[in-house]
């Protein structure tokens, strides 16, 4: 770890955090026992673990002999009791005190992940490491005076049967009233009171206004997705021109704004008038050419900060369209039911993020990918934490304090590298299949290379995919792979004229790049035995995603965690009736993709 660091960006409670993160990784191993038989301990007494017959027993040899791997679904009836009001210890000895809420958009159905406050207090060391580590990978940063504008979207909190609270883990920090510079990096240009909002544009037109006022303050532009960075950036293109006046007239003009509370927040940043900084965003917004926005508009930034990686490394272009390249720091990796892993190295190609898994965060398991007969059923033992190969793929797996055990992630990591005896992965893709027609198995990761292949085609047109999904359409016989996607055209949003710009034929070949990225059993199917059909692209209008999303979230996703779903099915059917009447075009593949390639 970099030794230059201003000592004066770096207080006790940083220096403390480095030394711990030292500890922790040196000794991976030792913690990891130790972490497990803490939880078996606690939680000797619990329903689930005397059901499997693991009777005040804290050894790893018994607890793996007993306890069987198992998903969330398996997890669930035990949990939806607890929702329900029964207090006795089915999970965990101590008393549930909320659930956090996942968004449901990566895998399936919202999830309910039992938490209470201790274990909470144990997600807060995960940022606290964060912070200081960020700090020491930015040591020319005034951390003192600059600020962070870190966008955030608030859910609204429900309540179980049982009276429960449910929310995201970004609400529960509000909820405890911590001041988000503790976990963010550095002071945030957003007041806390702005982030709470739960009206989706009031919160972002209030943040983004704050956010531009104090332009020159500001170091680091982020949101927790990179997606929904984006959509920061889509919101400014829509909604300059009221930012622009009310920078100019120091006050509140817009009257979609309602919400008092929200207005005093805003009103505390916006102190006067600022009628040049009001013409230098009016210039750079009114030319309508938005490459390079960020530096120009916020010209101190140093870095964005967003989650980068896996299906979300489709908006690494588009990021690099809004920022003129500036570094993407992708910082973190965790999942609703547990934190997982910090970036501890410097900034990289984004494309190459790998992650130190955090020892103290949970007890982790490891699945060797590919050892599963044909029932599903496990042929191979699951691994420690220290007894990982490098390069070798695995499926996560996390026994948690609050009663998550042996409960799998769905996530496929790989094994990158060791920070002392910590292993550091990369995120390959979710465990899910996402397009069946023949028992061809397309994953997220043959679906994302092929996109990515597609984009290569489009590159010398001047077209990039702003986003896309697809669906394995049985409709036809044989069925066929349909792709929605939304295109970028020399910095203008596309329009139903696409193919004036783009020959049709650059399009066929974009849906032949795809086909040949696939598995050879996709080919053999396609080319040989002619049971699927030739694959479609369906090109939709500008502004597409931005409505699915919307869909996504009036039905209950979190916008902070919310992902564009890569695949489509037929529970789905709301979402690919929006995507089907906003096509303008359609193309096929008018080639077979060739067999003999992998």
């Amino acid at each position: 770890m970099p030794s230059h660091v201003e000592e004066s960006w770096l207080d006790e409670r940083d220096k403390e955090a480095l030394q711990h993160i030292q500890h922790i990784t040196s000794n991976a191993g030792e913690i990891q026992r130790q972490i497990l038989s803490e939880i078996l301990s606690t939680n000797a007494n619990v329903e689930y673990l005397q059901q499997h017959g693991l009777h005040a027993s804290t050894g790893s040899s018994t607890f793996k002999k007993l306890i069987p791997l198992v998903s969330y679904e398996q997890l669930k009836p035990y949990i939806t009791r607890i929702a329900e009001g029964d207090d006795s210890p089915i999970l965990c000895s101590n008393p549930i005190t909320a659930f956090f809420l996942s968004s449901g958009t990566s895998g399936g159905e919202p999830k309910l992940v039992p938490i209470y406050e201790k274990e909470f207090e144990r997600r807060l060391s995960f940022f606290n490491y964060l912070m200081a580590r960020t700090k020491e990978l930015f040591p020319n940063i005034n951390w003192h005076k600059g600020k962070a504008m870190n966008f955030h979207f608030a859910k609204p909190d429900h309540k179980t049967k049982a009276g429960i609270l449910v929310h995201t883990v970004f609400s529960r920090l509000l909820k405890r009233s911590l001041n988000l510079k503790s976990v963010e990096s550095g002071n945030n240009a957003i007041p806390d009171d702005i982030l709470r909002c739960t009206n989706t544009y009031q919160s972002l037109y209030c943040q983004l206004l704050c956010g531009l006022y104090q332009n020159d303050l500001v170091f680091q532009v982020g949101a927790v997705l990179a997606s929904g960075l984006i959509h920061v950036f889509k919101f400014l293109e829509n909604h300059w021109v009221d930012l622009v006046s009310d920078i100019r007239r120091g006050s509140i003009n817009n009257p979609k704004i309602t919400d008092l509370s929200l207005r005093e927040s805003v009103m505390k940043i916006l102190v006067k008038p600022n009628p040049q900084l009001a013409d230098l965003i009016e210039t750079e917004c009114s030319k309508g050419k938005w490459k390079g926005i960020v530096p120009k508009l916020w010209p101190n930034t140093k870095y964005i900060k967003a989650i980068a990686t896996g299906s979300l490394s489709q908006y690494i272009p588009l990021l690099n369209y809004y920022t003129n390249n500036l570094p993407i720091f992708s910082d973190h990796y965790g999942s609703t039911e547990c934190f997982l892993g910090l970036n501890l190295d410097p900034i990289c190609d984004p494309n190459e993020t790998s992650y130190t898994l955090i020892p103290t965060m949970a007890y982790f398991e490891f699945l060797p990918i590919d050892t599963t007969n044909i029932n599903g059923e496990v042929t191979q033992e699951l691994v420690d934490l220290v007894d990982v190969k490098l390069g070798q793929e695995y499926e996560l797996v996390i026994t948690t304090f609050a009663g998550l055990y042996r409960c799998s992630l769905g996530d496929i990591v790989r094994v990158t590298g060791f920070t002392n005896k910590a292993p550091k992965f990369s995120f390959v893709r979710r465990k899910n299949v996402v397009l069946n027609l023949e028992y061809e198995k397309t994953n997220e990761t043959d679906l994302r290379m092929g996109v990515e292949n597609a984009g290569g085609v489009l590159k010398p047109f001047g077209a990039t995919i702003v986003d896309y999904t697809s669906y394995a359409d049985t409709s036809t016989i044989p069925g066929h792979y349909v792709l929605y996607w939304e295109l970028l055209i020399d910095g203008n949003d596309h329009n139903t004229q696409t193919n004036h710009f783009i020959p049709s034929s650059v399009f066929n070949d974009c849906c032949f790049a795809i086909e040949e990225s696939f598995t050879t059993f996709y080919r053999i199917k396609r080319s040989h035995e002619k049971t699927i059909n030739p694959l479609e692209i369906r090109i939709v209008k500008s502004g597409t995603f931005e409505k699915l999303m919307k869909l996504a979230i009036n039905g209950g996703a979190s916008m902070n965690q919310y992902k564009t779903p890569r695949s489509l099915n037929s529970n789905q059917i709301h979402f690919i009736q929006l995507l089907e009447s906003n096509v303008v075009c359609s193309y096929f593949s008018q080639k077979n993709p060739r067999v003999g390639l992998h």
